[in-house]
Parts: C-alpha cells; structure tokens; sequence
C-alpha cells in the first residue's frame, strides 16, 4: 500500500467538517499533500465549513490546527510546465479547477484521491490510472 497521497481539497472539507478523530489518525499514518490551489478553494468554502462543522468555535479551532499540522501543501510553481499541460489536457472536458490536483500527481507519480466521481470516471476513461475513490481507499486501509 502506498503511503503518499494527493488529497482532493473536497476529502478536506469533509474532514473539518466532521471533527472526527478517527481522520486525524488517519493523517498520522499517511503522507497527504494537496497544491497550493486548495487554499483557494478553501477559503471560497469556508463559511459553509464552519457553519456545517458540530464543534463549537474553540473545539473547531483545536481541530482544524491539528489536521493542518498532518497534511502539506505544494506550491504549483515547482510543478513542472509538461504535467500542467498534461494536466490541463486531461481536465479540460471535465473540471478545469482540478488541473493542479492531477498536475501535482503526475508530477509527484502519487494517486489523487477524490470524492468526485465525475473526475474519477472522466479521467479514467482518458486512461489516468493515478486516481481512486476516497471510499475506496478507507475500504482498504
């Protein structure tokens, strides 16, 4: 079993949402990394995260420090331009947002994990293999 992972910024949100300890040892187990373009999504999403979360402000806070100290982050200026294209290419009939999820995989070699079906299935049938099915991996783990 591989123990690195692209993280889709999704899983993320999910995670702080939930406040669920068990994700926190599973972030101690595994080496998670998402692009720098996460934050974006991050912070475009955040008041819908902290309003679904069932912690309250301080138990959220504690959280969310913990789960950011367990996960990286890669900016996209050290990806290479060949697997942006590629890349760019691969998403441009599915969900051109997700250019730097699939860019920092294959430059990294790593699977993205995803939430998104539509990516799952749209990416797999243009023949990238570096993806999988969140689900599908805490199945396995």
């Amino acid at each position: 079993m591989n123990l690195r992972y692209i993280l889709d910024a999704n899983i993320l949100m999910s995670i702080l949402i939930s406040g669920k300890s068990q994700y926190i040892n599973m972030l101690s187990l595994f080496d998670f990394i998402l692009p720098e373009f996460a934050f974006v999504e991050l912070n475009l999403y955040k008041d819908v995260v902290i309003q679904k979360t069932k912690l309250d402000k301080i138990q959220f806070r504690q959280y969310a420090y913990t789960i950011f100290s367990l996960i990286k982050f890669s900016p996209t200026f050290i990806q290479q331009e060949k697997s942006i294209i590629q890349a760019t290419k691969y998403c441009e009939k599915i969900d051109i947002k997700d250019v730097s999820y699939i860019s920092l995989a294959i430059d990294t070699e790593l699977f993205l994990l995803t939430r998104d079906e539509k990516l799952y299935k749209g990416l797999r049938k243009q023949g990238f293999k570096q993806i999988e099915l969140f689900e599908n991996f805490l199945n396995n783990v």
